[in-house]
């Protein structure tokens, strides 16, 4: 999904430099304040019976027993029961350890119930012995819990003010201002502030002086400790189960670096981004089928849908996750070389109808503003570089999960280059 979204960045950036001077500046201000500065997600927290269980409501549950994770997700489950509470009454609870232990307390009908975040249902299924867990089972409803995203700042950093960030220094004397942002896509067609796994995670580097900017691809099964586990490593993917900020948080441990923004997208999303560009033109180094589509080994011109289908597919390639990678960053070039194409310039208007809506990102209105107008001021091009970590395929126990999973050991060779 989304490792094509620092084309979306581009994109954004293109719609204000279209917008700048024009008669849609309102517009397209309106349109990037609706964009910029997310700071909630939510978590859709289901409750769950057995098919042949005679609760089917709310009302059912009152006097009843209902099973929660103990320590995965507590602060979601705490507020979506402080919620029931309110609703259905009393409702004694039992802690279990982890997912599978959860779902055996419900079918060996230990408790009458389960409370469970349904960004949890498919680590579940990806279980051995609960693959039909969902045939099982049902959701009798769905309570709705937020958090607000938030980036503990070090206060002692030495921060450039973004509105400073082109001025207020002769030249010669300033050093590079340089920031790096989280990129995400998230692997659902739902809203975009829903907690979700994030199957793509790419930090771009961006130094404003020197305009370069590094793309570093982190595979979603890399095995590393999330800000939350104790030490315990679990897959990148699953960090974004407990939010964006957590996904942070481990890549910051992991290359030992400050993130200062992210920018996310879903599956519909980055479609609705490919689709509103007119397609891009991605450089395949194979002949592969995925998705109901052909993709021939040099150049493919497709739209959102085929682009999205190239950028997944990992099990037509020898090296799987790796290629997929390689992938990724071919689109990005090719959703960049698109939006900064003239022949996008006219079209402008309707770009910036289709986009909205379709990403979300923390970076301020005010740097992105910045960063068109030394732009136009002083034209150029940039100097754009990817490298992707490695590692090596094992079976492990991860943090979420009860049972071994594949996972990607880092090789620390890898990660210490891209630091």
């Amino acid at each position: 999904t989304g490792a094509l979204i620092t084309g979306s960045v581009m994109t954004m950036v293109l719609l204000i430099t279209l917008m700048v001077g024009t008669p849609y500046l309102t517009k397209a201000v309106s349109t990037l304040n609706k964009l910029t500065g997310v700071n909630v997600e939510v978590a859709d927290v289901g409750v769950y019976v057995k098919n042949e269980s005679p609760i089917q409501d709310l009302s059912g549950l009152n006097g009843k027993t209902e099973g929660i994770l103990g320590i995965l997700d507590r602060d979601n489950t705490d507020k979506a029961l402080q919620e029931l509470r309110n609703q259905a009454g009393t409702l004694d609870t039992t802690e279990y350890i982890g997912l599978s232990e959860l779902a055996d307390g419900l079918m060996e009908e230990e408790v009458d119930a389960i409370l469970l975040n349904n960004a949890f249902l498919d680590l579940l299924t990806e279980t051995e012995g609960y693959e039909d867990i969902l045939d099982k089972i049902h959701e009798i409803h769905t309570q709705q819990t937020e958090t607000v995203i938030e980036k503990v700042e070090d206060e002692t950093k030495d921060k450039w003010n973004i509105l400073d960030l082109f001025g207020g220094e002769e030249e010669e004397e300033r050093q590079d201002r340089v920031f790096t942002m989280y990129i995400s896509g998230i692997d659902n067609r739902g809203g975009l502030i829903a907690k979700s796994r994030s199957d793509v995670n790419i930090l771009a580097t961006v130094n404003v002086d020197t305009r370069q900017v590094l793309l570093v691809n982190t595979p979603r099964d890399f095995y590393v400790p999330l800000p939350i586990s104790g030490g315990q490593p679990d897959k990148l993917t699953h960090a974004g189960i407990y939010g964006v900020d957590v996904s942070i948080g481990t890549l910051e441990m992991l290359y030992g670096i400050d993130i200062d923004y992210y920018f996310r997208v879903n599956f519909s999303g980055f479609e609705k981004i490919i689709d509103a560009l007119g397609g891009v033109t991605v450089n395949s180094d194979y002949d592969f089928s995925a998705g109901g589509y052909y993709f021939q080994k040099g150049e493919n011109h497709v739209n959102g849908s085929q682009a999205l289908a190239f950028a997944r597919e990992r099990k037509s390639f020898k090296e799987g996750d790796r290629q997929r990678g390689r992938n990724q960053m071919a689109v990005i070039k090719a959703v960049i070389n698109k939006a900064m194409s003239p022949a996008i310039l006219s079209g402008y208007a309707d770009i910036m109808e289709s986009v909205a809506g379709s990403f979300e990102t923390s970076m301020p209105y005010d740097l992105i503003a910045e960063l068109v107008r030394d732009m136009l001021e002083k034209g150029g091009s940039w100097n754009i570089v990817s490298y992707s970590v490695n590692g090596s395929g094992d079976s492990r126990r991860p943090y979420s999960m009860g049972t071994n999973a594949y996972v990607m050991i880092p090789d620390q060779e890898t990660v210490d280059t891209a630091i």
